[in-house]
């Protein structure tokens, strides 16, 4: 019997790998009652009146709340919380909280239906590409920009595997 969790998770191209999983056991160590759906990713930056600015000017994700420190957008389903670097250490403790010039660390991925267009939109607000656009050969046509506080978007156009 497949879970919700494989079925949510087996919607994009990573089939091989959860049949894999299943077949080596590896869902058995799974936490109870953790659901498999993200809520809330909340990126620390430096300054937050250039952060509130950029996501304004390059999403239409809509402000939900906000403050002196932190402001949070809706995607969709997803709230991204931006908070000013300063205030995150009681979030993480014990880890530090590294500085934006220690280079990236992730990659947030969004799906969309032309990415030369939206290269070109971006490009139109005034915001530089990292890379691309740059067909990947897992079936991507790909870009990459990033938020002044050095946090990578990457937009994903579906393509044919090469």
């Amino acid at each position: 019997m497949v879970s919700q969790r494989e079925r949510h998770l087996a919607s994009g191209a990573g089939i091989a790998y959860l049949s894999t999983r299943r077949k080596y056991g590896e869902w058995d160590d799974m936490v109870e009652g953790l659901p498999s759906e993200v809520e809330v990713i909340t990126l620390f930056v430096d300054d937050i009146a250039s952060s509130k600015a950029f996501y304004a000017k390059v999403f239409t994700a809509e402000t939900i709340w906000e403050d002196a420190n932190s402001s949070v957008l809706k995607f969709g389903g997803l709230l991204i919380n931006l908070l000013v670097a300063s205030q995150a250490p009681m979030l993480v403790e014990p880890l530090p909280v590294g500085p934006s010039s220690a280079g990236a660390r992730a990659l947030f991925t969004i799906r969309v239906a032309d990415v030369d267009a939206v290269c070109a939109g971006l490009r139109g607000a005034g915001v530089d590409l990292l890379n691309g656009p740059i067909d990947r050969p897992w079936g991507r046509r790909t870009a990459a920009f990033a938020d002044p506080s050095g946090h990578v978007w990457e937009i994903a156009q579906l393509i044919k595997r090469t």
